[in-house]
């Protein structure tokens, strides 16, 4: 399934790979890896709620705001929150490490994109993952759901964290 034009970078109108998924639907199973390049599927996020902020790549501005603000609120929160990259396991632990980010779990979908063709995040011209966040519930379901439509804004972090408490 693409959804063209579903995102945008400066403007210009991106098809997106997956479905659009809404609050209320089961969240899909992934298979990507971790810093230690170990297998990561969404059974092994654990069964807490969860955040899942997707980021098209750490070495930009705005990915690196976004990654280090929920790494803020996962101390603050106590939130298991998990950032998802195509960016390479080392140059995720690279980022983590320079900047002493110890609170986001880093996930890499690197390899196969399967975290972004399930989760409709997925950029068909670019391979990279667009702008997303994704709050999950104990129970797997999509508690809240935001692509954020231009690749360089900010999302809303407060609705995900409210979600995500509430």
């Amino acid at each position: 399934m693409e959804r063209a034009g579903a995102t945008t970078m400066r403007g210009n109108p991106l098809t997106l790979v997956g479905p659009e998924l809404k609050v209320g639907d089961e969240a899909p199973d992934f298979t990507a890896i971790d810093s230690g390049m170990k297998a990561v599927k969404l059974a092994d996020t654990g069964s807490k709620t969860r955040i899942f902020s997707v980021v098209p790549s750490l070495d930009t501005p705005v990915c690196d705001a976004q990654t280090k603000r929920f790494n803020e609120a996962a101390k603050e929160t106590g939130i298991e929150i998990y950032t998802v990259s195509v960016d390479l396991p080392f140059a995720q632990k690279r980022f983590c490490n320079s900047f002493a980010l110890d609170n986001v779990k880093m996930i890499s979908d690197h390899r196969d994109v399967s975290f972004g063709s399930a989760w409709g995040t997925l950029i068909k011209e670019l391979r990279i993952l667009s702008r997303a966040i994704f709050v999950v519930g104990p129970d797997n379901k999509l508690k809240h759901v935001e692509y954020v439509k231009e690749v360089a804004d900010h999302p809303n972090y407060d609705a995900a964290l409210a979600a995500a408490k509430s």
